[in-house]
Formats: structure tokens, C-alpha cells, sequence
């Protein structure tokens, strides 16, 4: 009977589960056995998603254990967690079933003592260094006497009332004061907000723009202070258009806004000296130097007396002048009147000389004897013209001969005659003759038209060109 009954194989009574009911299991387990937990490790890979959350990596020499940081709690971290950095994180451990792994939810995480968070501000000093935000070709010069100076500082501290204290002994200024804390997760936006508020300012407007920025705060721990090495503070510094003077901590303490700003002070009261002079000593040194100055014109006025002394020794007397000058004058007097009687006389006899020859028998001479000079050059002018054109005249006399001898005129007296058409056509060959409707026949005494149509008017003979015998009778003609 036993051998018709298949026995069981081993294992096929056990439950069976779900992939998301083993997740399930899986996750309620962990999450019960790790629902608050502590880890020590390097920060491996870093990821920050426009979700806002933060995904990284914890490390150590054997294992991985990807992490998370939900968007909320990144916003309250005072520090973030960069590659390479090694911290503290506290948080619990769960599964994320998608992908069949487990991480860890990190509500906390701090660097692991100060030797961890050295070692980050050197990472990060030196990539805000290669971008060359400290370098000292773009830090700009301190006023020395600014009229508006802005502090952005707490102001319920100590710090501020030193700045204020410092300021009224040396040179008192307006003060304008922007609240920040300068500890904590507020610190490095409110101060990086601030130093970007000050640049905003109009000149000119309601609210007076500084001439100088001072960030101060106390003394305090690495930890305390590092709101002033964060990124986002260091970049305002550097950007900002006003010049800035960065006053954090005690004068052993140095954050990264020291090397981005235009001059570091190593205390907050020490900031403020920098900022404006003494006011008992500048008005001191003013009056030194009016002293000098009146010293220095009044040494120059008895210089230049002095000088003038000098010179007036080597200069003869007014009176010498004055003297040889007024003889000179007399003597120039007494001969005035014998002069002025000497040149009448002159001008009387060149006056006599001149009137002689306006006479009217010396006019009318010399009228003769122009008229006579008018004669002969005219005589000289008509030869000259005669002369000049007799070739000209036997030329063209000749031109004319052999223009009548050449001319078709001389033939039509030997019989021969012209023949042309009605429109005045030459004709020279039977064909055309024999086309043209009126024939106009020329002769030597006249014309006639073969074909009935009244012959037109004889043109008048071309008279010869006449030649002047005698070019002088008519001076208005070259012929």
C-alpha cells in the first residue's frame, strides 16, 4: 500500500512569497534592526539631481553603502558632504525594492573630528584658487576715507559695538548694518545675501550705497566659523563691486573669505582702523602742512625781495633817464621853428616849378606836339597793315581764279547741260532718265523741264568774290 503513495519531496510545504512580499519581509527586517544607526566612512560619489536630494556614496577599503539625503534635511545640513571627505552619519537603514539593495537614509552628517574638515577647506581653497578668486591682480584698493561704511556682522554681539566704538574714536562715519548670523545653517546664505545687497544698492538713492564692506565675527572653533568658508560666501566676495575688508575670528583664525577679499584685518576693531584714518592725527598732519606752507610762501615772498634788491642795484636812476630825455626834448624844440621855415620855403619853390608849366601856350605845345606823334603812328600802322596783308590778298585772288576756271559753269557755255528729276537728282544714265516722270535740263542761260511741268526759276549765277584794290580806303574790311 505504501509503495502507491508518493512521499513528499523535502521543502515543497514551504510557504511561498511574492517578490513584493519578500521585499516586504526583507525591509521590515532591516529597518526594525537598523532604524537608528551611526557610520563612519568616506564620502564616495556625490549626485545632486535638480530634485533637491542628495545621493552619495559611504566607503570604506571593503564595502559601499549607497546613501541617501532627503531634500528637507539637505537644506538643514551645516555641512555638505563632499567626495573624498570623511564623516559621521546617523540615520537608519532601509531597502529600496526597485533595484533589489539596501541604503541608508541619512538624517545627520558631520565630518569625522577636525583632521576630516582640514582637509576639505584645503580641497576646496585650492579649486576657488585655480578659478582665481584670490588672486591679487583683482582685489581693489581700501578708500582712505569712505563717507558710508556697511558691516555685516550680528547685531547683538560684541563685535559690532567694538566697530562702532573704533569708529567714533578715530573718525566718526555713517554706519549702515545688515543682520547675519555668523553661526549656524543661516550663516553663509544671510552673509553672501548681504554682500549682494550692499552691491545693489543705487548710489544716490534713499538708502546711501557704502564705500566699504566689513565682515566681522568673533572668535570661535573651526566649526564655528566655517559658515565663512563656504562656497557660496567666498564667490560674493569676490564678485563684490565695493571694496570689502573681512574681519573673522581672531587673528590666529583664517577662513576662505580672507583670500577673497581686498584686505584681511585680524580683529574686528582692527578692521575698523583700517577703515579710516585718525581723525586727531590727519587734522594734525593738516595743520603741519599749512604750517609748511605758510612757512615755505613767506620764505619765498623774503627770497624774492630779496632778489628784487639785488637787481635794483645794477639799474640806473629814474631821474638819469628822465634828465638826458628832457635836454634832448628842449634841444629838438629850439630847432622846430627854423625847420618848419626851411621847409616852406622848399615846398614854395617846388610849388612855383610845377605851376609854370600849366601856361596855356605851354598846353597848347605840347597838345601840337602830340597830335603830330598821333599822326605818324598811324601812318606807321596803315603801311604795317598793308604790308602784312598783300600775300594774303594774291592768294585768295588766286584761289578764286582757279574756282571759276574749275567750276561746271565754263563748261555749260562750251554746250554741254545738267540733267536732273524732279527732285532735283543729278541724272547720269539712261535708266534713270527713263524712270523720272520730269526731266530738268540746266543750260548756260537757263533752265527747262521736259515733261510739261513748268520749269522753276533760273537760279542766280554765283557772283565772283571782289577782291578791295585798295585795303586802306575801308579799314572795316580785310578785302
Amino acid at each position: 500500500m505504501s509503495d502507491l503513495i508518493d512521499d513528499p519531496e523535502p521543502g515543497q510545504n514551504a510557504p511561498e512569497f511574492t517578490v513584493s512580499e519578500i521585499s516586504g519581509v526583507v525591509k521590515r527586517m532591516i529597518e526594525g534592526e537598523f532604524s537608528h544607526v551611526r557610520i563612519r566612512g568616506e564620502v564616495g560619489r556625490v549626485s545632486r539631481p535638480a530634485s533637491g536630494h542628495l545621493y552619495l556614496d559611504l566607503k570604506d577599503d571593503r564595502a559601499v553603502l549607497a546613501s541617501v539625503i532627503w531634500k528637507g534635511t539637505a537644506s538643514r545640513l551645516r555641512t555638505m558632504p563632499e567626495e573624498g571627505m570623511e564623516v559621521i552619519a546617523t540615520g537608519k537603514l532601509t531597502t529600496f525594492p526597485g533595484q533589489s539593495r539596501y541604503q541608508m537614509v541619512i538624517e545627520d552628517i558631520a565630518p569625522a573630528g577636525l583632521g576630516a574638515l582640514m582637509l576639505m577647506l584645503e580641497r576646496r581653497k585650492k579649486a576657488l584658487e585655480a578659478e582665481g578668486l584670490f588672486a591679487a591682480a583683482r582685489k581693489r584698493k581700501i578708500p582712505y576715507l569712505p563717507d558710508v561704511i556697511g558691516v555685516i556682522t550680528s547685531p547683538s554681539g560684541a563685535v559690532i559695538r567694538d566697530i562702532l566704538h573704533r569708529l567714533r574714536d578715530r573718525f566718526p562715519r555713517q554706519v549702515l548694518i545688515w543682520p547675519v548670523a555668523v553661526q549656524g545653517e543661516k550663516c553663509a546664505a544671510e552673509v553672501a545675501a548681504a554682500i549682494e545687497g550692499f552691491n545693489r544698492l543705487t548710489p544716490g538713492g534713499a538708502i546711501a550705497r557704502p564705500d566699504l564692506l566689513i565682515v566681522a565675527r568673533g572668535g570661535g572653533s573651526i566649526e564655528d566659523l566655517w559658515g565663512f568658508n563656504e562656497e557660496i560666501v567666498v564667490r560674493a566676495a569676490a564678485a563684490s563691486d565695493i571694496p570689502l575688508i573681512s574681519a573673522v575670528g581672531h587673528e590666529t583664525d583664517t577662513t576662505l573669505i580672507d583670500y577673497a577679499s581686498d584686505q584681511r584685518a585680524p580683529t574686528p576693531s582692527a578692521a575698523a582702523e583700517l577703515a579710516v584714518p585718525v581723525r586727531a592725527d590727519l587734522m594734525a598732519a593738516l595743520a603741519g602742512l599749512e604750517e609748511r606752507r605758510v612757512r615755505g610762501m613767506v620764505q619765498n615772498l623774503q627770497n624774492r625781495r630779496q632778489r628784487m634788491r639785488d637787481l635794483a642795484r645794477a639799474l640806473p636812476k629814474p631821474a638819469d633817464l628822465v634828465d638826458n630825455q628832457s635836454q634832448r626834448l628842449d634841444h629838438l624844440a629850439a630847432r622846430l621853428p627854423s625847420a618848419l621855415r626851411a621847409r616852406t620855403a622848399r615846398e614854395h619853390i617846388r610849388l612855383a616849378k610845377a605851376s609854370a608849366g600849366l601856361r596855356p601856350v605851354a598846353l597848347r605845345q605840347a597838345i601840337s606836339q602830340k597830335h603830330d606823334n598821333l599822326q605818324r603812328v598811324v601812318a606807321r600802322i596803315s603801311q604795317t597793315r598793308l604790308t602784312f596783308f598783300r600775300p594774303f590778298r594774291d592768294r585768295l585772288a588766286g584761289l578764286d581764279r582757279i574756282h571759276n576756271s574749275l567750276g561746271y559753269q565754263k563748261t555749260l557755255e562750251r554746250g554741254y547741260a545738267v540733267i536732273r528729276d524732279g527732285s532735283g537728282i543729278v541724272i547720269t544714265n539712261v535708266k534713270a532718265a527713263e524712270a523720272a516722270s520730269v526731266l530738268n535740263i540746266q543750260l548756260k542761260d537757263g533752265r527747262l523741264n521736259v515733261g510739261g511741268v513748268t520749269p522753276p526759276k533760273p537760279a542766280k549765277p554765283e557772283k565772283p568774290i571782289q577782291i578791295a584794290a585798295d585795303i586802306t580806303k575801308d579799314q572795316g574790311s580785310l578785302f
